[in-house]
């Protein structure tokens, strides 16, 4: 069996000099007090036949309750995460005010094995960063596309 995937789009705002990137913090209890890796890009697993492009643009409008942005995405390719799951990403140029963000919810038993089941966001807030705040807020495996995103910016590709 294939491994798990994920697709998600990175919004960019500003001038390659000054960028600024959105990412989301993990919701649930297992993330609550955790500020450094606890970041992520806007994204979520997807199965095939489904297109990583359309996944991506699903995920976002799941996880942050908008619609996603209509700019022009341009890939920053795949990365392999720690568990082994492939992520799929997208740079969109695109401003959003995290004040709008109304994200989705997942159900999880909480505390485990107390057989009681809790709603949690997905997501429990966005901010925008500077992409040397962004590296060590992001999960590990997902820093390699703020390096992609500094070099698309740079070369103006």
């Amino acid at each position: 069996m294939a491994g798990k995937r994920s697709a998600g789009l990175l919004l960019y705002r500003g001038p390659a000099d000054a960028v600024e990137v959105l990412l989301a913090h993990m919701g649930g209890p297992l993330w609550a007090r955790r500020d450094t890796a606890a970041w992520s890009v806007p994204k979520g697993e997807y199965v095939p036949p489904e297109e990583p492009w359309d996944a991506a643009r699903r995920e976002f409008a799941e996880e942050l309750g908008l619609p996603p942005p209509e700019g022009r995405p341009f890939p920053l390719g795949e990365a392999r995460q720690a568990g082994g799951k492939v992520v799929t990403v997208w740079a969109v140029e695109s401003d959003l005010d995290p004040e709008r963000v109304v994200p989705g919810t997942f159900e999880m038993e909480w505390p485990r094995g107390s057989g009681v089941f809790a709603t949690f966001p997905e997501i429990d807030r966005v901010a925008w960063f500077r992409p040397h705040e962004a590296r060590e807020r992001l999960v590990a495996g997902q820093r390699v596309f703020l390096e992609r995103l500094a070099e698309r910016l740079a070369t103006g590709a």
